[in-house]
C-alpha cells in the first residue's frame, strides 16, 4: 500500500515551501500521522518536524442545463500539510 498518493503543486503550498519549509501531499485516507511521516522521510530523504492532515468530503452538484439535469460528484480525499527542517527541502519538479 502506497502512502503518499501525490505531491500538492498550488501557489499556496508553494509560497509555504519557501517561506516556512511546509510541503503538501494527498495521502492515503486511512494513513495515520506517524505513517505519512515515515513515507516522507523514506520517499524523499529529509527529517520531517510535524505533520498536519486534513480530511475533505465528497461534494455533490447538480446543474440545470439545455439537455436537462446533469449531477455530479468529487472524491473525497485526506491531505498532508508536512513541515521540514529548517534548511532541508523537497524538490517536487525534478521528481515529476
Amino acid at each position: 500500500m502506497s502512502i503518499i498518493i501525490k505531491p500538492i503543486i498550488t501557489e499556496k503550498i508553494t509560497k509555504e515551501g519557501e517561506v516556512f519549509n511546509r510541503f503538501g501531499f494527498v495521502v492515503d485516507k486511512k494513513a495515520n500521522k506517524v505513517q505519512i511521516k515515515k513515507a516522507v522521510e523514506a520517499a524523499y530523504g529529509i527529517s520531517v518536524v510535524t505533520v498536519n492532515t486534513m480530511n475533505y468530503r465528497a461534494d455533490r452538484t447538480t446543474k440545470f442545463t439545455k439537455s436537462g439535469l446533469i449531477s455530479g460528484k468529487t472524491n473525497s480525499y485526506k491531505k498532508a500539510i508536512v513541515q521540514v527542517k529548517e534548511g532541508e527541502t523537497i524538490d517536487f519538479y525534478n521528481n515529476i
